[in-house]
């Protein structure tokens, strides 16, 4: 990506109707400004921004060179330019590793052990005119369902993530290395840096787990002793949602967020590093994820929240409240992550047309979708439908 890979967003935005009650006269004036800002700049990406993010979990597209052919193929039909495709969960890369085989002796993820899944993909994306994410999806978490943490955390105790109790951080299922140790900060920039130097990938991405920590973590006897060293030989808050403790804690995984910017964009400048987090300001509540800082000090070339409901009330009042989070004067772009499918969830045809109504009516013109085999679940609307939906509702297909 050079500097002719920006496009300019414009604004959708109408004159509010003179029916409009007081309340929803004030929200309208507040998108104003917001619309004004999208129009002043210009983003990092000349084509648009519509992407889906492509895992191994609950899928089998990655199983095989012709499914990623089909993947590919699918999502240039659909006019979904970006796929966030997989590189590290449960403790493995999805690519062949040096650093993973010299550092815990696993070199790949034993399901791909025989293949380069993330260059296959590059070279069959890249012909099509697409472009490929390196999505570090598992982060700071060092397994899924694994009481001790994985083999990363047998090989390596040091690292674990600690609560009050002593315990190691595990929460929805994942257990959690210590996102403030910068050893192993350390570990995960190099996997990062590894991709960025070996694969020529258009983006790397972090998402809900990098960089986040949960918010019960930071009992370890090093982060302990960071903190007492800034605060006069105070232990840290028993309480783990006490503000300040939270904002500490964020603070250094918002340099660590920094760290991982520089680092790309000193090896290839041209590469986007972007984040999908969760919604603000649950996301710094309980991951210790402050992406609004990261916006406002341009530590990321784009923001992706994922903006996961399940009505469209939900939608419209969790992404309106998430775009006022967007600093004032911000040129990053803000696209939603919008959830596709998940376990036996799809949403309806009509919900997940309104939800992308939603964002059109927001000047938003892409959004990322989790995740790819969601897609097959809605063929005749991306098909028919999906690329023509606009705010001109005579032209808003059925």
């Amino acid at each position: 990506m050079t500097a002719s890979f920006i496009f300019t967003r414009k604004s959708n935005w109408k004159p509010p109707r003179t029916d409009m009650g007081l309340s929803n006269l004030s929200n309208t004036f507040r998108y104003i400004s917001f619309f004004c800002l999208l129009c002043i700049g210009t983003f990092c990406f000349s084509q648009s921004q519509k992407g889906v993010w492509l895992t191994d979990v609950a899928s089998k597209a990655l199983d095989s060179k012709e499914g990623i052919e089909e993947v590919v193929q699918r999502c240039k039909i659909y006019g979904i330019d970006q796929i966030y495709v997989v590189v590290w969960n449960r403790g493995y890369t999805l690519y062949p590793s040096e650093v993973m085989q010299g550092e815990f002796g696993k070199k790949v993820s034993p399901r791909f052990a025989e293949r380069d899944i993330l260059q296959e993909l590059i070279a069959i994306a890249h012909a099509e005119g697409l472009k490929v994410h390196a999505w570090f999806e598992f982060g700071f978490s060092s397994s899924y369902q694994e009481e001790d943490g994985g083999h990363i955390l047998r090989a390596r105790p040091e690292w674990k993530a600690l609560d009050s109790a002593g315990k190691l951080v595990s929460k929805n299922g994942f257990q959690w290395m210590n996102a403030f140790d910068t050893e192993v900060q350390d570990f995960l920039l190099s996997l990062i840096t590894e991709v960025v130097e070996n694969y020529d990938i258009d983006g790397i991405q972090g998402d809900d787990r990098l960089p986040a920590n949960p918010s019960t973590a930071g009992y370890d006897a090093l982060t302990v002793s960071l903190y007492k060293k800034e605060h006069e030989g105070k232990s840290p808050p028993q309480d783990y949602k006490d503000a300040d403790w939270i904002d500490w804690r964020a603070k250094r995984l918002n340099r660590f967020a920094q760290r991982i910017h520089v680092t790309v964009k000193s090896i290839k400048p041209d590469i986007a590093v972007t984040m999908a987090p969760s919604i603000f300001p649950w996301s710094k509540e309980e991951y210790l994820q402050d992406w609004p800082t990261w916006v406002k000090n341009g530590w990321v070339d784009a923001i992706i929240p994922q903006v996961y409901r399940y009505d469209i009330k939900a939608y419209t009042t969790t992404l309106d409240a998430n775009l006022e989070f967007m600093p004032a004067g911000s040129t990053i772009p803000f696209v939603p992550g919008v959830l596709l499918k998940v376990g036996d969830y799809t949403p309806s045809r009509r919900f997940l047309k309104k939800m992308i109504r939603v964002n059109r009516e927001r000047g938003l013109d892409s959004e990322v979708f989790f995740f790819y085999e969601g897609l097959k679940e809605h063929e005749r609307f991306f098909e028919k439908a999906y690329g023509k939906i606009n705010l001109n509702k005579r032209n808003d297909p059925r």
